[in-house]
């Protein structure tokens, strides 16, 4: 595993009033906070990302430097969330929203989101919301910001003591994280 920032900050990227850009090309990147933690890579390709809900479908395009993010409140095998990243970006798997009461959302481990900029919040019902720029998330990642830019991820908000690195997607299951 290539590690090109550990510890609460953001390692050895700048940071400044917009946050720290962060660079990200193929690889992934691990944000552990506690026993939680966010995968997230880039979408790499323009593509259609249909979303299901209970009454309707829509569709979103996504652009190649948007963000796909797999939060893993409680945490659990970053191999799973990478599988899941993988079904979204390189198989456009769709993404089903379910509704604010259904009884499968609390057995829900992990949950995605596609967007340009990603917000992280631990207030609010677990499940892929239908508005893909909110991502359910731990305490410990809450308020966290991302933004895909050309060449990287802006990072706005790190929680103290959340660790950033970077996971080489290719070689990943030399790579994993239990």
């Amino acid at each position: 595993m290539s590690k090109k920032s550990e510890g609460g900050a953001f390692g050895k990227y700048p940071v400044g009033p917009d946050g720290a850009t962060v660079p990200l090309d193929g690889e992934l990147l691990l944000i552990e906070g506690g026993d939680s933690f966010l995968l997230v890579g880039k979408a790499g390709s323009r593509f259609t990302l249909c979303i299901e809900t209970m009454d309707d479908e829509y569709c979103q395009a996504v652009d190649p430097d948007d963000l796909v993010a797999v939060s893993m409140p409680e945490g659990g095998p970053t191999e799973q969330a990478r599988m899941m990243l993988e079904l979204v970006r390189r198989y456009h798997i769709p993404l089903v929203v379910l509704p604010k009461d259904h009884p499968g959302s609390k057995g829900l481990s992990m949950v995605v989101s596609v967007a340009p900029e990603i917000l992280l919040a631990c207030d609010i019902r677990r499940g892929t919301h239908p508005e893909q720029h909110l991502l359910c998330s731990s305490t410990a990642l809450s308020g966290l910001s991302l933004l895909g830019v050309p060449g990287g991820v802006v990072m706005k908000h790190l929680p103290l003591g959340a660790v950033v690195k970077h996971l080489n997607a290719e070689n990943y299951s030399a790579d994993k994280q239990q």
